[in-house]
């Protein structure tokens, strides 16, 4: 392969201006849906631990994580109905108990 090597693969067509910036604005929409459930957890269900009842505040409240009650990150509905907030241990607890369920029953893991 010298110097006079091509692709054969045709070149993807040039999009106008207009057409880039509504893909932008497209995937900024789609981007702050699903990057800001954190956030709007923290709001409807509080500072506070789901399972353990232990409150954060400011300087622990990176400990607090969002747990998608039916495993799918992408399910992030409005109503924070698939959302709890759970400290870090109830968190890693609660992804734990169903890996060991399913080893003890001798099952594929799940996810």
């Amino acid at each position: 392969m010298g110097a006079g090597f091509r692709s054969r693969r045709p070149s993807p067509p040039t999009k106008t201006a207009a057409e880039v910036d509504e893909l932008i604005r497209r995937m900024r929409g789609e981007q702050d849906k699903g990057v800001n459930y954190r956030e709007r957890s923290l709001k409807l269900n509080g500072w506070i631990c789901a399972h353990c009842a232990r409150e954060f505040e400011l300087p622990t409240l990176h400990l607090l994580t969002v747990h998608h009650k039916d495993g799918n990150h992408n399910n992030n509905p409005a109503d924070g109905s698939n959302w709890e907030n759970l400290c870090s241990y109830c968190h890693d607890d609660e992804h734990g108990r169903g890996l060991l369920g399913d080893y003890l029953s001798d099952r594929k893991p799940r996810g």
